[in-house]
């Protein structure tokens, strides 16, 4: 199966949710700014460029604004980045072909539209088949749980992951406002999944699949993931 550093010019896909809203309590989300920021700073400092996508194109809604955060703050104060934000491809229209590998940044609003596009099951499963890596933190691998291979297996079946765990939903008191739990959904889809302590960094990393666990996961899944595409 081919390397996904055959090609080190092939960039890596981020992908945003486009969900602004945490369901029925109008209270505003999106993708979490330094889920973003962390692992595109290991990434670019590698070398390694990145393009964006969201699922409905264009300027994403954000989540976790924390300019205390230097690494939020230098990227946000960075007009290069904040010009990448605003003109996200539609990822509908992107070519799997083009990358080496497709990240899922979390924030809630990843809740609710990506498990249900259709374009995140189709350019997932052309970058892992044809030898790329996935990756995703916190509740990114919620893009994962529709996500079915060429033979019909769910892409976690039978891997280890980490992922925003039960335990974190119900303490930021929203486990009974998204759609699903995403850890147990994960196992449900014939993942292990291995947990840490609440706001601890986890990341798992099984083949060409890195998962993390929460915000604090964010580097510990772009180093895996340079660790990855520079071997």
């Amino acid at each position: 199966m081919p390397n996904p550093s055959a090609n080190p010019k092939k960039p890596v896909l981020f992908v945003l949710t486009s969900h602004g809203t945490k369901g029925d309590s109008g209270q505003p989300t999106g993708f979490y700014l330094g889920e973003v920021t962390h692992p595109l700073s290991v990434l670019e400092a590698a070398g390694i460029a990145v393009e964006f996508a969201s699922i409905k194109g264009g300027e994403p809604p954000i989540d976790g604004l924390d300019l205390e955060d230097d690494t939020n703050r230098r990227y946000w104060n960075d007009e290069a980045f904040r010009a990448a934000i605003r003109t996200t491809a539609r990822l509908d229209g992107v070519d799997p072909d083009r990358y080496a590998a497709i990240f899922f940044a979390g924030g809630h609003g990843a809740m609710w539209d990506l498990p249900q596009s259709s374009a995140v099951d189709r350019v997932t499963r052309s970058v892992f088949e044809a030898g790329g890596a996935v990756a995703a933190v916190c509740h990114g691998p919620a893009a994962l749980v529709n996500v079915r291979l060429s033979d019909g297996r769910y892409l976690v079946a039978g891997r280890n992951v980490s992922a925003f765990t039960d335990s974190e939903e119900r303490a930021v008191g929203l486990d009974r406002t998204v759609p699903f739990l995403l850890a147990s959904t994960l196992v449900e889809r014939g993942a292990t999944h291995h947990p840490s302590a609440d706001w601890t960094s986890k990341v798992v990393v099984d083949g060409r699949l890195i998962t993390g666990q929460n915000p604090q996961s964010a580097t510990g899944v772009g180093e895996a993931l340079r660790d990855l595409l520079s071997a």
